[in-house]
């Protein structure tokens, strides 16, 4: 007789696929480290056997990775996708910048929108969560902290739109942003009345999201991008307005 017997999966498949899924959606994240083989076994309710044989599977597809005397981490590659030398080209060329804030402003807009529709009502709450933060820490006069913040914001409405190519495609850019690839928010966060307007236009994002309208909220992301890029003109145009003020600087003491 041509039948065989259907093998039942495995129970390590199991756990493979849950924790790829985990990695996927983003919730949990490069460099994230996993409880510990017992605590975890214990959550997932599998041997602990079970657990090492899907674990080490993970590793051999570079999705996890092992530090020793550490722990087990969600593997650093899945948040840079772009290689050192594309990076660095990145960060030595002007065009680079506003094409980004560009390329941000279509994204962001875009990822606003769904926000709006798709977002549940404990994404929004997240969201809200996050710019009570940024305006506790605006009060403060605290613009490191306001900074992180700004980036988990955005990141955050990046996550309620549920879309996990464009969670892992902008995770990615922004983890550039934070190591000054394309531009330093410090600078921008020096002026007061710059961080108090972002401030507002973060309001806007947020209160459009919470109100659930997608146009408006597109509308006030693409705003916000489109400040940023205003700014950065000024910060270029300055920089090179003070390269000019040295030469003559120079050339009258030289005199």
């Amino acid at each position: 007789m041509p039948f065989q017997k259907i093998e039942l999966d495995r129970v390590a498949v199991s756990v493979i696929i849950q924790i790829e899924q985990l990695i996927l959606r983003g919730i949990i994240r490069p460099g994230e480290r996993l409880p510990s083989e017992r605590d975890l076994a214990e959550r997932m309710g599998v041997s602990r056997p079970s657990l090492r044989e899907a674990i080490s599977a993970l590793q051999d597809k570079g999705l996890l990775t092992t530090k020793a005397n550490a722990g087990v981490f969600v593997a650093e590659l899945l948040g840079a996708p772009f290689s050192a030398p594309l990076t660095d080209l990145f960060s030595t060329h002007d065009e680079a910048v506003f094409d980004y804030i560009s390329f941000r402003s279509d994204l962001e807009g875009m990822a606003a929108e769904r926000a709006a529709n798709l977002g549940s009502g404990t994404d929004l709450k997240v969201i809200k969560a996050i710019f009570d933060k940024m305006q506790t820490a605006h009060e403060l006069k605290d613009p490191d902290q306001e900074a992180s913040l700004d980036a988990e914001f955005h990141m955050a409405i990046i996550e309620a739109s549920h879309n996990v190519f464009l969670l892992h495609m902008v995770r990615s850019m922004f983890e550039m942003l934070k190591k000054g690839v394309f531009y330093n928010r410090q600078i921008m966060f020096s002026r007061h009345t710059t961080r108090g307007a972002l401030l507002e236009q973060h309001r806007a994002i947020c209160n459009a999201i919470q109100n659930r309208n997608p146009k408006a909220a597109r509308k006030a992301a693409e705003d916000h991008m489109d400040f940023i890029k205003t700014c950065m003109e000024e910060v270029k145009k300055a920089e090179a307005n003070e390269e000019i003020a040295k030469l003559r600087l120079d050339h009258t003491v030289a005199s």
